[in-house]
């Protein structure tokens, strides 16, 4: 046999090779995704994108979601813009303490699953869980055995008592199972059920001097002043724009402390070249840095989460906040 004909033989198993591989590639997704759940950032291949563009979340009802509300066992809201539904699991179970501070559940113990429903019909979820140190090894091993992925794990808040974990959660596929999934692994802790809905308290701090200076106004829930703020620029996850209500936000949140003080705490999300530029300026105000992280696989452009806390003047502290919203590419989320 000639030379080029060894190597015309060699490009064709080459070639029969890929093939091949690209075969058992697709029947391992195909056997991934009939079970209804596709774990963290899933849908990465060409089946995600329509005509070589990402894909975009669809408006949606609150009927689209009425059977993901009963697997979960509570409901949820959509989003002005009806892309999102996030359903909230308050741990108001837990007496938590942080620097002589109690936190409330509204303020940094807020576990959530939010939803979006893209145009080839399939869902993508996204969630923040809070458990103790008791409940975090069982919570992992029920995600996991739903299929549902941890993407994250870490602290909210500097030193605390009792000790308590957040646990960042992703899947794509049926809504419905992985609301399931999603129930399992809040069934491992001591979650309350959903309580009847209420009038808020009202706020004790001057909230239109903290509008001002953050340039927007914020919202009363269940006592503390909150404020959200969107990326300017698309964000996307497995080649799907993800909603800012997915948790791809900075929050920047208020809990009344007495005498026109407030605790804050929340978190700053950035591209990398605004990391530091953000923890400058929070710190000429005074701010505690918590934890710098990610909480997603594979988002883009890469995003970075920043925790934060401090207590005080809550104008002086906006006033602080709003440099750190100013160095970034943010806008408010209303």
């Amino acid at each position: 046999m000639g030379t080029v004909s060894i190597l015309r033989l060699g490009r064709i198993r080459a070639a029969a090779l890929v093939a091949a591989a690209a075969l058992i590639t697709a029947s391992n997704v195909t056997a991934v995704a009939s079970a209804g759940v596709i774990a963290a950032d899933g849908g990465t291949s060409s089946h995600s994108v329509l005509h070589g563009r990402l894909l975009e979340p669809v408006p949606t009802s609150d009927g689209d979601w009425k059977a993901t509300a009963q697997a979960l066992g509570r409901s949820g809201k959509l989003s002005a813009d009806h892309t999102v539904y996030r359903v909230g699991f308050p741990r108001s179970d837990l007496k938590v303490t942080s620097k002589g501070v109690a936190i409330k559940a509204g303020f940094a113990l807020g576990s959530y699953a939010a939803f979006t429903r893209y145009e080839d019909g399939k869902a993508m979820m996204m969630g923040d869980l809070v458990v103790t140190e008791d409940e975090l090894g069982k919570v992992t091993d029920a995600l996991q055995a739903a299929g549902i992925s941890q993407t994250a794990l870490h602290k909210h808040l500097l030193a605390h008592e009792p000790p308590v974990w957040w646990t960042h959660i992703h899947a794509m596929g049926d809504p419905v199972r992985i609301a399931r999934g999603i129930r399992a692994a809040l069934d491992q802790t001591a979650t309350p059920p959903a309580s009847p809905p209420s009038s808020p308290p009202a706020i004790e701090l001057n909230t239109a001097a903290i509008d001002a200076a953050l340039g927007t106004k914020g919202t009363n829930d269940g006592g503390i002043y909150k404020f959200t703020f969107a990326r300017r620029e698309h964000v996307s996850s497995g080649n799907r724009i993800t909603p800012a209500g997915m948790g791809v936000s900075t929050g920047l949140n208020f809990q009344p402390a007495g005498g026109g003080k407030a605790a804050i705490n929340g978190d700053f999300v950035m591209t990398a070249p605004e990391v530091q530029n953000v923890i400058r300026a929070l710190r000429r105000g005074g701010v505690d840095i918590v934890e710098l992280h990610n909480h997603t696989l594979n988002d883009q452009p890469r995003m970075f989460y920043m925790h934060f806390w401090a207590v005080g003047d809550a104008v002086k502290l906006a006033r602080t906040l709003h440099e750190g919203v100013a160095t970034s590419n943010l806008k408010p989320a209303h």
